[in-house]
């Protein structure tokens, strides 16, 4: 059986491609996956993400969900799940994104009120940014089980209500409120030892 035709390409349709690597195991054929699509990988994610060195390292973070993912999945129709897949990372990236420009421009609006001076040293953003961590570490401690999950899958792995419920068991009032108590707690936790 010939896999690849003149020009070094396997003449496989992609439904073949998924399950041959779901068989071997060999990346090769997510690889050829990839490459058929790669130009509407980057041109989707680039829509959201606007910035051309974040996109080119989400199109590289979606092949590795590929890889993993196709293990996983039963795809019928590839080209519609690959725009999904996509389209959730370019989001995900978007908030993350988002999310470190604002605690950046915080922490810049701020610094006067959080850098500590000490015979003309002050603290780096870094040095500002682990200790930040380390209090919202020790606040997530003090949070009930439930909350403590609810919080970190949320804010920590990114994952949707519905996930949540799904990884859980809770139903979706309890997620929410999970969710939300757990907030408020940690803001009470943090704003006591400012």
């Amino acid at each position: 059986m010939k896999l690849f035709t003149k020009n070094n390409k396997l003449k496989h349709s992609d439904k073949e491609l998924i399950n041959l690597y779901k068989s071997t195991g060999n990346s090769i054929y997510v690889g050829e996956l990839f490459q058929r699509y790669t130009h509407l990988i980057s041109a989707l994610a680039y829509q959201f993400i606007q910035n051309s060195t974040e996109t080119e390292d989400a199109v590289m973070e979606i092949f590795e969900i590929l890889l993993h993912d196709l293990k996983i999945y039963e795809v019928e129709n590839f080209k519609s799940w690959l725009y999904s897949v996509t389209k959730n990372h370019a989001l995900k990236v978007c908030k993350k994104t988002k999310q470190n420009r604002t605690i950046n421009e915080e922490l810049k609006n701020n610094e006067h009120d959080i850098v500590e001076f000490d015979d003309e040293i002050t603290l780096s953003n870094e040095k500002i940014k682990e200790i930040q961590l380390l209090k919202l570490e020790e606040a997530i401690k003090q949070l009930s089980d439930d909350q403590k999950i609810c919080i970190e899958l949320f804010f920590l792995k990114d994952k949707s209500y519905a996930e949540i419920v799904e990884e859980t068991g809770y139903n979706m009032n309890q997620v929410k409120s999970y969710i939300q108590n757990g907030k408020r707690n940690l803001k009470v936790y943090l704003e006591k030892y400012e």
